[in-house]
């Protein structure tokens, strides 16, 4: 995990060495570029602190290897649902509340249960039917 700490201690220093430059361009008159540039090194520092921390406790992995093949890295990437629909009825939910934001709230008041329902459904899909586990 070198490289990924690597890269968000760099992507840190640069977005705070940004948001001074844009506050001594700007005068410190405008403070949104500052604080959002601020927050977002603020958030590369605490993702590479935390791929830090977790590389210290694995040990290396086989993609530090510099002469390592690809083969060390295969195997299984975890289970993913091949013909699952609760993710499009998630995303379908999840674009009514938006859209009620923007709209009214009439619309998030109607969208907010089936965002759950979704959500629930989505999760406990192995759990429940003839698809349990």
């Amino acid at each position: 995990m070198k490289v990924e700490y690597k890269l968000f201690a760099i992507l840190c220093v640069f977005c705070f060495g940004v948001g001074i430059w844009y506050g001594i361009w700007t005068g410190w008159e405008e403070p949104v570029g500052v604080v959002g540039l601020f927050l977002t090194g603020g958030l590369c520092a605490m993702i590479g602190g935390f791929v830090w921390w977790t590389a210290r406790k694995l040990g290396p992995r086989p993609d530090d290897d510099p002469q390592g093949n690809i083969s060390d890295v295969e195997g299984d990437y975890g289970f993913f649902s091949p013909h699952s629909w609760w993710p499009f009825f998630l995303g379908l939910s999840g674009a009514v509340v938006f859209l009620g934001l923007a709209v009214g709230w009439w619309l998030v008041i109607i969208g907010m249960p089936l965002l759950a329902i979704s959500a629930v459904g989505w999760v406990f899909e192995y759990f429940r039917g003839e698809n349990a586990i």
